[in-house]
């Protein structure tokens, strides 16, 4: 068997000279990408960082009741930030929702125009498949790799990894609902003489609201498994007491950050929730 192994194909040294190539000719744009992505991340961070915590509370109690019309999640919502304040990890909190919201808004705002395209190009997403299947079956650590060597420590390379790993999934589900939207809807409304974009908004995207919103619903829970990962390239979150309880064998500083992660991932996915939606 010594024939199969003599000759090594060469893949990771062709993907280091990808990315060196990429580090030699395209920095200005990985640096104007860089500059865009932290002014985001400070936009938000500013939002949920200013107001006193009870307001911020108050903001998601009143999101969850309009979301769901339901008082017992209201009431959770609440309890549930509440014992994250109580655990002394509401800083953390924040920066932890602010790089799923900015996750939120770069994969939504990329994957659903992409799941749309692909949904009327069964060409586009054929070829586009089996680079959704590598992205999400490749290890979020290595990631991590290229987002260092092209925007350096901090949230900037957290985020960019996290939005890698979570795009696949509002892209899927948007092409998922746009195409299954049943060809007797579409041909009434053509034969009303609805044009492209009236069928496209009139029709296929309220058909396929569901499907968007459990894209929606995929994305932020993706995302806040990805916080211990950001975290090993300077993220700012509840990674970090994660990884600093895993470094120095701490147990009660494990499992205090750990429930805070639980809880926040109830919180977020109870309101989201379409089909709870009463």
């Amino acid at each position: 068997m010594t024939w199969l192994t003599d000759t090594k194909i060469p893949v990771g040294q062709t993907a280091k000279a990808v990315i060196d190539w990429l580090q030699t000719h395209a920095s200005p744009f990985f640096d104007a990408l860089s500059t865009l992505m932290q002014g985001l991340i400070d936009a938000i961070l500013w939002v949920f960082g200013t107001p006193p915590p009870l307001v911020v509370i108050a903001v998601f109690m009143a999101l969850a009741w309009w979301l769901q019309r339901s008082w017992i999640l209201t009431l959770l919502v609440g309890l549930g930030f509440a014992f994250i304040v109580n655990q002394g990890y509401w800083v953390e909190t924040t920066e932890s929702l602010t790089l799923v919201l900015s996750a939120c808004v770069v994969c939504m705002g990329v994957g659903v125009p992409i799941g749309i395209a692909t949904a009327h190009r069964p060409r586009l997403y054929a070829v586009l498949q089996p680079v959704l299947d590598l992205m999400q079956t490749l290890p979020g650590f290595v990631y991590l790799i290229p987002a260092i060597v092209f925007f350096g420590i901090g949230m900037v390379p957290g985020l960019i990894a996290t939005v890698i790993f979570v795009l696949p999934a509002p892209i899927r589900l948007t092409h998922l609902g746009v195409s299954s939207t049943p060809d007797t809807l579409i041909e009434a409304a053509q034969a009303f003489g609805a044009t492209k974009r009236q069928l496209l908004w009139k029709v296929e995207l309220p058909y396929a609201s569901p499907q968007i919103m459990a894209g929606l619903n995929q994305t932020i829970m993706l995302s806040l498994s990805m916080v211990v990962i950001a975290a090993l390239v300077g993220a700012d979150g509840l990674g970090v007491p994660v990884v600093r309880a895993l470094n120095t064998v701490n147990t009660a500083l494990g499992f205090e950050s750990g429930f805070v992660i639980v809880v926040l991932a109830i919180i977020l996915d109870r309101m989201l929730r379409r089909e709870a939606k009463k």
